[in-house]
């Protein structure tokens, strides 16, 4: 079976948590010992997500006073991809003697006129108490929205339109190598009509609707995501916060999740089974191998059949 797994990125880097390198190499080897054993019997794909570190780069960037401006998004989008990548490829390595592994720098093309450019919504970076916040956003020039646990920066997140690299991970997969792409969502690149030329803009991708459209293209059968908690749940946050064992996608859409967290991971979770006719999964980062074999996590499945 040919899977896609989607890491998010605030389960690699825990809210709260110190953003040292060694703590998020923690996090990635616990996770890597329930992939593995999923490698030992699947074809695997691995995105992930990368908002708590493209927001600290994003930080670090624009207050060095060597530069005269700050890094843009994309690049730093890159940045990513090489850190957590390299970072996950070496403990898949470890954990897979003899399995040829690949972290790949992918690009992810979208529209120039995405009228997300002029509505920010997706968060990166810490979490900030309000004042704090706003003070940022006036000495920088950023956008602030309310998370769940405070205020964090919010940046432009256009809609996937195809990635660049998509012919280079078929050709890994089918020497039988197991690929990490699409960091971040990729790198956010529009394209010229004409030649093809790629120009980076200033964005991030939310790297869940991504992989739904690499999963489409790789033609995989089964979409698992992950994140810091272990189902879907309604109500979260509330004492009568509920588990959500098993959905369809009309049912996940009829559900009040926040846009900021939950809301990309269930509306991705939704396209691919509608589009594919395959299953999805969302849970927590741990838990996959558990996950794709129906003992833990929030499955997302086809319309049954009527009569």
């Amino acid at each position: 079976m040919r899977i896609v797994v989607a890491l998010g990125g605030n389960a690699l880097l825990h809210r709260g948590e110190r953003p040292d390198a060694e703590r998020q190499r923690a996090n990635i080897d616990r996770a890597v010992t329930s992939l593995a054993a999923l490698a030992q019997e699947n074809e695997l794909v691995i995105t992930h997500g990368n908002g708590p570190q493209i927001g600290l780069l994003a930080v670090e960037s624009a207050a060095d006073p060597a530069l005269s401006a700050p890094y843009p998004l994309d690049l730093l989008g890159a940045q990513t991809q090489g850190m957590i990548g390299s970072m996950l490829a070496r403990a898949l390595r470890a954990a897979l003697p003899g399995r040829a592994v690949a972290a790949l720098v992918t690009h992810t093309v979208v529209r120039a006129d995405d009228p997300a450019f002029d509505r920010p919504t997706k968060f990166v970076g810490q979490v900030f108490p309000r004042e704090l916040a706003q003070s940022l956003a006036r000495a920088r020039g950023w956008h602030v929205a309310a998370d769940t646990t405070g205020w964090r920066r919010v940046v432009p997140s256009p809609e996937p339109a195809g990635i660049v690299e998509t012919d280079t991970v078929r050709a890994l997969l089918a020497a039988g190598t197991l690929v990490i792409c699409a960091g971040g969502g990729g790198v956010p690149v529009t394209a010229d009509r004409d030649t093809g030329a790629l120009t980076g803009v200033d964005a991030v991708i939310d790297k869940d609707l991504t992989a739904v459209l690499l999963a489409e293209e790789l033609k995989a059968d089964f979409l698992l995501i992950l994140t810091d908690v272990r189902y879907v749940y309604t109500g979260y946050g509330t004492p009568g916060r509920r588990p959500v064992l098993d959905a369809t996608p009309a049912e996940l859409r009829r559900g009040d999740f926040p846009d900021g967290s939950m809301r990309p991971k269930t509306e991705a979770a939704a396209r691919f089974v509608e589009r594919t006719g395959g299953l999805a999964a969302i849970g927590a980062l741990d838990s996959a191998y558990e996950i794709v074999h129906g003992k833990a996590g929030t499955l997302v499945r086809p319309e049954l059949p009527i009569g």
